[in-house]
């Protein structure tokens, strides 16, 4: 089965970091997609349907909460992964988080380590 990841993030250079720190995964079969905004992201998750999705909470058109709400509640695509990035660590984002569906929540600047052990665990290449 083909593994596909999607980065979402209205910022050009945040979505190249994610990337690039992911960028060893194409060696192992694993298709990336990005995304300015939620509504391209939407888009793109009903026509891909990527196993995980990176996704940035503040955005232009359509915010994180918002498209993890539509993917996790009115699609009901459980299978897709979602980890919202933030640069706000407030304890009530976390809780919105959840309460929209997502899956993990980590706050901007990340590790990149940590967000390639996560992809590689989600994925199952490990």
């Amino acid at each position: 089965m083909e593994q596909k990841i999607l980065i979402v993030d209205d910022e050009a250079h945040i979505r190249m970091l994610i990337e690039q720190t992911l960028e060893e995964l194409e060696d192992e079969g694993v298709n990336f997609f990005t995304a300015e905004n939620g509504e391209q992201a939407l888009k793109i998750i009903q026509e891909e349907k990527p196993q995980l999705v990176f996704l940035d909470v503040m955005m232009p058109k359509m915010n994180g909460m918002e498209v993890c709400s539509h993917v996790k509640k009115e699609l009901a695509l459980d299978k897709v992964f979602i980890i919202l990035l933030t640069a706000k660590g407030q304890e009530l984002d976390r809780q919105r988080g959840q309460e929209v569906g997502a899956d993990l929540y980590m706050t901007k600047p990340f590790d990149p380590e940590a967000i390639l052990n996560k992809a590689r665990q989600v994925l199952g290449l490990e």
